[in-house]
């Protein structure tokens, strides 16, 4: 399978939408399916899930308000033998205006 990109980084400012985009691709030769997404802390991250031709789509956005910095992971779950499990990790840094260059 292919996972563009393998790590995602949410970095901006509060008040500002933060998200990133990540593409799963199955190869043919051992084809799956996605059967739930979520994040391994609470209050983090949200994410939704779109499925496109052959081709999944996970839309993350950062949830946090106030300034922080967080690791998180996306835990997927598939109906795949050979991998039944994927983490995506996620690092959120969330600044205000006086912390940005």
């Amino acid at each position: 399978m292919d996972i563009i990109p393998q790590n995602v980084k949410l970095e901006g400012l509060i008040g500002k939408e933060i998200k990133e985009t990540v593409t799963i691709t199955p190869i043919p030769k051992y084809p799956f399916e996605i059967i739930d997404v979520k994040p391994e802390q609470e209050g983090n991250i949200k994410c939704t899930l779109k499925s496109e031709k052959s081709k999944y789509i996970l839309n993350i956005e950062n949830l946090k308000k106030d300034v922080s910095r967080y690791f998180d992971s996306l835990i997927i779950k598939t109906n795949s033998k050979v991998r039944p499990e994927i983490k995506i990790k996620v690092y959120g840094n969330i600044t205000d205006k006086a912390t940005v260059p």
